[in-house]
């Protein structure tokens, strides 16, 4: 019989003036939550109170836009929460800040390469995405060992949701950028003994 040993619901944080054209950041203190996103994740509080989504513990990366956000769902749930410094986004390294526009036009790249393609590549002073992968994956272990039995909440960033994604769904890394992650929405994964199971993916309340 199969027993799972921890299910994970992942929040994406919510919009910031980022996030309609696709800019790049790594960041930690900058950008905050703008007022889309912090009614994006109103939403998402709403929805885990109705659904009545169990959490056992609450984790954050170190991005202000995702401690803004866990603060919101915390109240929820009348719990604190932890930041996980290896949580944080994927560092962009000289990418950092730019949109996908201006880091081909600079580099001298091919939008005809695909921008999944042009994701892959790793930035100058920036973090591969096996890398990334990587690190992802070794915290979502650490996590999951210390919640046997328990639900747990993760907020963080879109990159860090599409690596735990492709990793459940063994997706290719040049291909994780395809997973839709949007801003204010909900992932859930089921964590069992050398496997995972995926529930739902970029889900949004309306």
């Amino acid at each position: 019989m199969l027993k799972r040993k921890c299910k994970i619901t992942y929040i994406a944080h919510g919009a910031t003036i980022y996030s309609d054209d696709y800019r790049l950041c790594s960041q930690e203190n900058y950008p905050p939550l703008e007022e889309k996103g912090q009614e994006e994740i109103k939403k998402i509080c709403e929805y885990i109170r109705c659904r009545g989504v169990r959490s056992d513990a609450i984790y954050s990366s170190p991005a202000t836009r995702c401690i803004q956000s866990a603060q919101m769902i915390s109240k929820v749930y009348k719990q604190d929460f932890e930041i996980v410094p290896e949580l944080n986004s994927r560092n962009w390294g000289d990418w950092n800040g730019l949109t996908l526009d201006k880091i081909v036009k600079k580099y001298n790249l091919n939008y005809e390469d695909g921008i999944p393609s042009i994701i892959a590549l790793t930035p100058e002073n920036g973090e591969g995405i096996v890398d990334f992968n990587k690190r992802v994956d070794g915290i979502i272990h650490k996590i999951v060992d210390k919640n046997i039995g328990n639900r747990v909440i993760i907020v963080s960033g879109a990159n860090v949701i599409q690596s735990v994604v492709a990793t459940t769904l063994g997706v290719p890394p040049e291909n994780q950028s395809r997973i839709l992650i949007k801003t204010g929405s909900a992932t859930q994964i089921s964590y069992f003994d050398g496997w995972s199971s995926l529930i739902y993916s970029g889900f949004v309340p309306l």
